[in-house]
């Protein structure tokens, strides 16, 4: 039994005394402690060793108290499990030296066995699931299927990803084939997580916003609707597209239990598109946390008042930046832990 259940009543739309918080990418940069792990190993090291994993995870619950865990990981060990060969590089960021253009690439790609591909993060949820002892969920993610195309195909990090979407445009039944590949694979690794012990899943559509609303629903929704499909029987599942606030009708009605907003959908813009009735997660400008703390807890608490305390989990509108100082972060957490509805 959790002794501290706010966020699974939020995603369960049940009355609250004041919405639960966590923040994207709360386990990174900005934290001294992740920095001098950082300078010892590899990022994928870091992903793939289950001690440091769940070192990591556990820094933020400790030195700021939010109301959930998400495992320290990257969306992009599913493509590596995949036969993709994802390096992650200083100043670059992902890096894949082959990337996938063709049908002989894309032959390469396996639904590979989870267990044997990605056991490493199965073994770092037992053992922060151990550490955690009940205290506060535990957050279990992957990217959306169309995300992970952006990176095999184009090969990098960019505004625009040009290549992933002519990729998809000029030969789409490749890309059908490609993201139909990650999306079984997906849906088997998230089962195992949930196997594992993660008590919450959530699906990052970091690129979603890049497509039209047609080419949304071929080439990202229509994958991410199986992968909901098949993980609610089992677990409350958050989705979160940014920059998708196009498809927030057609997602309210997916079977997820929340959906992720970015900070260029107001409040009421998004419970008017969402229909009324679903939880919301967000929305936060994370920059907007580089302002003094006194700023940062008026805004925060105008924001609850926008949304309203139910069905509503604070968060920001995507990762917490790296250079965001601590003491600013906490004052994110604690002043919606000291909310109070006043109006």
């Amino acid at each position: 039994m959790l002794k501290n259940d706010l966020l699974i009543r939020a995603l369960k739309g049940e009355i609250v005394s004041r919405p639960p918080v966590w923040m994207m990418r709360q386990a990174g940069r900005y934290l001294p402690d992740f920095m001098k792990l950082k300078n010892k190993y590899d990022f994928f090291t870091r992903c793939q060793t289950p001690e440091l994993a769940t070192e990591i995870t556990l820094m933020p619950i400790k030195q700021l108290g939010p109301d959930a865990a998400i495992l320290f990981s990257d969306i992009l060990v599913v493509l590596q499990a995949m036969n993709v060969n994802v390096e992650m590089k200083d100043g670059i960021g992902p890096w894949i030296s082959k990337p996938i253009t063709n049908k002989r690439d894309l032959s390469n790609i396996i639904v590979p066995n989870i267990q044997e591909k990605l056991g490493y993060v199965l073994e770092a949820i037992k053992m922060t699931q151990k550490e955690l002892n009940n205290s506060v969920p535990l957050i279990g993610f992957a990217g959306s299927p169309w995300t992970l195309l952006c990176y095999a195909v184009q090969g990098q990090g960019t505004k625009t990803f040009d290549k992933a979407k002519a990729f998809c445009f000029e030969c789409p039944d490749l890309a059908h084939e490609f993201l139909q590949k990650i999306t079984d694979t997906t849906i088997l690794y998230l089962k195992e997580k949930v196997a594992a012990g993660v008590n919450v899943i959530q699906l990052f559509d970091s690129w979603g916003g890049l497509l039209s609303p047609e080419d949304y629903d071929e080439f990202s929704w229509h994958y991410l609707q199986q992968i909901i499909s098949e993980l609610k029987k089992f677990i409350p599942v958050i989705v979160f597209g940014k920059g998708c606030w196009f498809a927030l009708n057609k997602m309210s009605k997916s079977g997820a239990s929340a959906l992720g907003i970015d900070w260029t959908c107001s409040a009421q813009n998004s419970r008017y598109l969402s229909g009324g009735n679903i939880t919301l997660q967000g929305n936060f400008d994370p920059s907007r946390l580089l302002s003094p703390i006194s700023e940062i807890k008026k805004q925060v608490t105008n924001m609850i008042n926008e949304f309203g305390k139910d069905r509503y989990i604070v968060n920001l509108g995507h990762g917490i930046l790296p250079n965001i100082p601590v003491s600013h972060a906490k004052a994110f957490i604690d002043t919606v832990k000291q909310y109070e509805d006043n109006r």
